[in-house]
């Protein structure tokens, strides 16, 4: 197999999404051990605004993105499991989805599934990956349990709260506009919290009879975290796993005593996904909830991959609801 020619989205500096480049691409055949992936739809997530503005510094220049889905058009030397044709996803690395074709190892990868089309794939598995460690791993919500989720109407939030509601959970969801508050209403959350309108912790504890929430699910950060302690009740967890309004300041320990024994856990879904095995049934679980109907992807939003900078701009300025996809 010959060299061959696409397009790459690289940044050679971190700032604004105007940093975002769209470029040619040479790539030769993949390695031992690879596939080269062509990308039918790559999915967009927060995680790729701390990238590019570099509250996660990388090395430059790069590519970033994590998320995508397409069909192997080439296999390296002493490659089993992939072939050529097959209908493949991915959500946890390597960097590198934001082009559209790419030669990248194998453990990442899984088989999609006939009832999943490109598009739907591309926008679930990071964001999907997510809501399975934090429901079924990080904490396992049980049926008949009350949990607070920040961002309901965002991309992990639409998944994670149609998936707590089907395992009988009542989710509260907090939003930041009355417009997504009937989103989050639609996809399970059995109240909603507005916060710009509502004081959030007070709201809480009169939700639940003044006990508060076992676990809170955060990824907004540093504008919500001492609001999500306050929200607990006695020996709850606090989910931190993002930062969506800047990073979370240095935590007294003392906080966790005085609000009665809390723990405290900033999971990342990279640690969830780096045993191949436990990786291949989150993604069964993760599939199957989806086949089931009992969540469904919204892919709320769709941009060419040479339109990343103005998908950019929306995503960071909040303006963008459920999964959003770049397509090639």
């Amino acid at each position: 197999m010959s060299t061959s020619t696409g397009k790459i989205v690289r940044i050679h500096s971190t700032g604004a999404p105007d940093v975002l480049k769209y470029e040619d691409l040479e790539i030769g055949p993949p390695k031992a051990g690879e596939v080269q992936v062509e990308h039918k739809a790559i999915g967009l997530n927060f995680i790729e605004v701390y990238w590019r503005t570099g509250v996660y510094p990388l090395p430059l220049p790069t590519s970033i993105g994590n998320e995508g889905a397409g069909i192997v058009r080439a296999v390296g030397e002493g490659v089993k499991d992939f072939q050529v044709g097959d209908r493949v996803a991915y959500g946890c690395g390597p960097l590198g989805s934001y082009c559209t074709v790419r030669n990248m190892p194998t453990h990442p990868l899984v088989k999609i599934p006939d009832a999943i089309d490109f598009d739907t794939a591309a926008a679930m598995m990071l964001k999907g990956f997510t809501a399975q460690y934090l429901l079924r791993r990080v904490y396992k919500v049980q049926a008949g349990e009350t949990i607070l989720f920040h961002a309901a109407a965002g991309g992990v939030g639409t998944i994670a709260t149609q998936w707590a509601k089907s395992l009988g959970v009542r989710v509260i969801g907090t939003v930041s506009t009355r417009e997504k508050a009937e989103l989050a209403r639609a996809n399970g959350c059995a109240e909603v919290i507005i916060t710009s309108e509502e004081n959030v912790v007070k709201r809480v504890k009169e939700l639940t009879d003044g006990k508060g929430v076992p676990v809170v699910y955060d990824s907004v950060g540093k504008a919500t975290f001492v609001e999500s302690l306050d929200c607990l009740k006695p020996r709850g967890m606090m989910v931190s796993f993002g930062n969506a309004s800047g990073k979370v300041d240095p935590v007294p320990l003392q906080w966790l005593v005085e609000r009665g024994s809390l723990v405290l856990t900033r999971p990342t879904v990279a640690s969830f996904t780096a045993d191949k095995a436990e990786m291949l049934e989150s993604a069964a679980e993760m599939f199957g909830v989806v086949a089931s109907g009992a969540v469904k992807i919204q892919i709320n939003q769709r941009f060419a991959l040479a339109d990343v900078v103005k998908a950019h701009t929306k995503l960071e300025n909040r303006c963008t609801t459920g999964s959003t996809v770049l397509i090639p």
